[in-house]
């Protein structure tokens, strides 16, 4: 794996914690089972959103079941 800088002139501590974050990222990805996909992000779940938008019956309820993408 090769890590360019492309901008800007980073210190020697700047570069060895982005290298830390991005070698714990590939040993936890390596860790998986293979097939298995990584923890997704609370953000990204629909169920969070689910529960707290049920629309109201009556003639315009469609508009109010959007659901972000």
């Amino acid at each position: 794996m090769t890590i360019k800088v492309v901008r800007g002139n980073p210190t020697p501590e700047e570069l060895a914690a982005a290298l830390a974050v991005v070698r714990a990222r590939a040993a936890a990805a390596a860790a998986l089972p293979s097939g298995a996909e990584g923890p997704k992000d609370a953000w990204a779940d629909p169920s969070r959103i689910a529960s707290a938008r049920v629309p109201r019956p009556g003639p315009a309820s469609w508009t109010r079941t959007f659901w972000p993408s």
